[in-house]
């Protein structure tokens, strides 16, 4: 195979791998934001109502 043809093989595949991992990590981001806020939610529930859960 030709060298240059190898060179631009590998770079796609670098190329495919990073853009899918920037996607991932987006995605995670988003999920991360949501169950935070969540969290936020249910602590301050249980900070007004005064209920203490068991640990």
């Amino acid at each position: 195979m030709n060298l240059a043809l190898i060179i631009i093989i590998v770079i796609a595949i670098i190329l495919a791998i990073v853009g899918g991992l920037n996607s991932a990590l987006s995605w995670l981001l988003w999920v991360a934001i949501i169950v935070g806020v969540i969290a936020l939610i249910v602590f301050l529930f249980r900070l007004i109502t005064g209920s203490r859960g068991r640990v």
